[in-house]
C-alpha cells in the first residue's frame, strides 16, 4: 500500500486520502465522488510504497476527465491561476 508521496521538491510526504478527496472537492465535484475517485486512485497504487506527486496527479485527472471534463478543466485552470503549473504540459 502506497505510504508516500514524493513531490516535486524531491522531499517526502505522507499519503493521506484526504488530500486527494479535499483536492478534488475543489474543482466542484461533489463528496461522494470525490471520495470514490480518491479510493480508486489509492487502489491503483496498492502495489507501491512510494508514488511520485506527478503520477499521483496524472491518475487523479485521468478519472475527473472520465467523469466530469468540467472539473478537470477547473482543476488544470486552479493549478495554472494559483500554482502557476502547466500541468497538462507536465503530464504529457
Amino acid at each position: 500500500m502506497v505510504n508516500k508521496v514524493i513531490k516535486r521538491d524531491g522531499s517526502e510526504e505522507d499519503f493521506i486520502i484526504e488530500k486527494i478527496i479535499v483536492s478534488i472537492l475543489k474543482t466542484g465535484a461533489p463528496i461522494d465522488v470525490a471520495r470514490r475517485i480518491a479510493r480508486k486512485i489509492e487502489c491503483q497504487f496498492m502495489d507501491v510504497d512510494k508514488v511520485t506527486a506527478k503520477d499521483l496527479t496524472k491518475a487523479i485527472l485521468i478519472e475527473l476527465r472520465k467523469t466530469n471534463e468540467e472539473w478537470y478543466r477547473n482543476w488544470i485552470v486552479f493549478d495554472r491561476a494559483v500554482k502557476r503549473r502547466l500541468t497538462e504540459k507536465e503530464l504529457e
